[in-house]
């Protein structure tokens, strides 16, 4: 028995699966009111901007679970090696060990990308600052750092479309394996800090 929604937030999930599997394009009003359980009258209630503001409430719940998982730890890490360790366990998690595509970055590659361009630069930019402050941390150098943020969160975006695209989930997890070595051995070659 379907699960009767009743509130805005309870529909976001469902409709990012939507977006995830067919695109902001392919998202019709037919397929994102079958996923939610919702008619088109309530879908537009709860959202009354349409699919433009349903994949705005679905990129805002992915950055607010970013935000608190990913990059507040990063940027807080008081243990670097520990936090990068945490990035690449909830990654991995998160993208299903690669079999759930990352909805911000297929949105950035196509056309409706445009239109939440600021959103989906934010993203990104921040996933990588939020690295170099964490690299940074350990006493890596600066230049190094964005060097490295840069390699690894593209990496790991990188990983998700082989992954998918070869059908080899194995293959999601050696890069991540990669990412997260390249990581730690930054960090393991940075002389200890004097408190």
């Amino acid at each position: 028995m379907r699960r009767v929604l009743t509130e805005r937030a309870d529909a976001v999930s469902a409709l990012a699966e939507v977006f995830r599997e067919h695109g902001y394009e392919g998202a019709s009003l037919s397929l994102l009111s079958k996923a939610t359980g919702l008619g088109k009258g309530s879908l537009y209630n709860f959202f009354p901007g349409g699919k433009e503001e349903m994949m705005e409430a679905v990129l805002a719940d992915i950055d607010s679970w970013f935000a608190t998982t990913i990059f507040a730890p990063l940027e807080q890490a008081q243990d670097p090696a520990a936090a990068v360790t945490s990035m690449i366990e909830d990654v991995t998690a998160y993208f299903r060990s690669g079999r759930r595509v990352c909805l911000v970055g297929c949105i950035g590659l196509n056309s409706s990308g445009a239109t939440f361009a600021i959103r989906i630069r934010s993203y990104f930019a921040r996933w990588i600052s939020a690295l170099v402050q964490c690299l940074e941390t350990a006493g890596v150098p600066t230049s190094p750092a964005e060097q490295i943020a840069e390699e690894v969160v593209s990496g790991i975006q990188g990983a998700i479309v082989l992954a998918r695209a070869l059908g080899d989930d194995a293959a999601f997890l050696r890069i991540i394996h990669r990412q997260h070595s390249t990581l730690l051995d930054a960090i393991a070659r940075m002389p200890p800090q004097s408190a």
